[in-house]
């Protein structure tokens, strides 16, 4: 009876990660095609006519807040404009905000922190005088050339959200660690994201570089302190007709923390809200709402793949029961599924990484991936426990170390 039970036990979880692991095996297949580029329409004056606010949420900023404002204000026209809500902020960031000429929205609320809070006060500040497009960016990011007007024009072009590639890079000199999730970083917002819009299917929204037209922007809910606010408005826009577009052409880039501190924060903020995300998605996939929007439900699918990290370790634990399960001549169908599954994780990463990833993550840093894994093994249960815990600033100032060079 015990072992009939571990049988089927086994082969459920084989068959149940069939699910994410040939999602993610699709999407990075299709993305890793070289095929030729899908190029943005070219507006060209029409787009920059459209009127557009950048909305910029910062808590305690100041240190990068100058740079990244002068680089979105040197691709403004005339008619747009440039919104910062310094956000509980105790340093300078309102008052250099201002002196960059951005419109500044201060404000101070201890019980409801956190970037959805700010986003909140931005769209209700540009209700009084709406323009066509607004334009999130996260306070540490810098514009690609001509990104704002590809942008412009993508969603000008297609009447929905348009999310820009928006990837992150390690610092000069930084640990094998860092690189290694820079080419993970690489994966989750690039290749899969091309993946879909070749199927011509939307991507979730990654948290910056997104344009959204004003109409499907101002009825949004965001003044929560969702982790993931940015998953949570993409899947939001999706349910009301508006799912997001990638837009491969407007570059949005970002620099990892340097401190082993301050990226175990980050990776806990966005692995531990991806997982949260998971956990209440589950029930969409049988809401008949959901199952008649054929883009929204696109994105609860690809919602199922859990980040890579933790994707290889629960295939590679399924494996390993299935080896077990096999060499004790109970079943070898499980095994059968669970070698299936690995080797197109497998093969569908190698792929992306030839085609796109060889730049970030030299080929002698791959050894390190096994230490990389059981470093990001320690993580989870303090994300998958931990509570939100507000807006709190990602720690980027000091030198790499610690965790960050193991």
């Amino acid at each position: 009876m015990l072992e009939t039970f571990l049988c089927y036990a086994i082969f459920g979880l084989s068959a149940v990660l069939s699910v994410p692991s040939g999602i993610y095996a699709v999407e990075c297949s299709i993305g890793s095609l070289p095929l030729q580029r899908r190029r943005v329409a070219e507006f060209g004056l029409k787009a920059n006519a459209a009127v557009t606010a950048v909305l910029v949420p910062a808590h305690n900023e100041e240190s990068g807040i100058a740079d990244t404002l002068a680089n979105i204000g040197a691709q403004l026209c005339d008619q747009d404009r440039l919104i910062v809500v310094a956000d509980n902020c105790s340093d300078r960031t309102a008052a250099l905000a201002q002196e960059a000429g951005a419109e500044v929205i201060e404000r101070f609320d201890v019980d409801r922190r956190g970037k959805g809070y700010a986003l909140d006060a931005g769209i209700r500040h540009l209700e009084k005088m709406p323009p066509e497009i607004v334009v999130l960016m996260d306070a540490d990011c810098r514009l690609g050339e001509k990104a704002l007007e590809r942008l412009r024009a993508s969603v000008l072009a297609s009447g929905m959200p348009g999310q820009s590639r928006n990837l992150m890079t390690a610092p000069d000199g930084a640990a094998p660690n860092l690189l290694i999730a820079e080419f993970a970083f690489l994966v989750k917002n690039y290749v899969r994201p091309l993946g879909l819009v070749r199927m011509n299917l939307p991507c979730h929204a990654t948290g910056t570089g997104l344009a959204i037209p004003w109409h499907a922007l101002r009825g949004a809910d965001v003044a929560h302190a969702h982790r993931v606010e940015d998953m949570k408005l993409g899947l939001d826009l999706a349910s009301a007709g508006y799912a997001p577009r990638f837009c491969e052409e407007a570059l949005v880039t970002s620099q990892f923390p340097c401190s082993g501190e301050g990226a175990n924060a980050q990776r806990r903020r966005w692995e531990g809200g991806h997982l949260e995300m998971i956990r209440s998605e589950l029930r969409s996939l049988v809401n008949p709402l959901v199952l008649r929007n054929p883009a929204r439900l696109a994105l609860a699918l690809d919602l199922m793949v859990p980040p890579l990290t933790l994707l290889v370790l629960l295939l590679a634990s399924v494996m390993l029961l299935s080896v077990m399960l096999a060499a004790s001549g109970l079943s070898s169908w499980p095994l059968v599924i669970a070698t299936v599954n690995l080797a197109l994780v497998f093969v569908a990463t190698l792929g992306a990484w030839y085609v796109h990833g060889r730049k970030a993550l030299p080929a002698a840093t791959i050894s390190r991936i096994p230490l990389y894994v059981l470093w990001k093994l320690r993580l989870y249960p303090r994300a998958l426990l931990g509570a939100n815990e507000g807006w709190v600033r990602t720690d980027r100032d000091k030198d790499v170390s610690g965790e960050s060079r193991t």
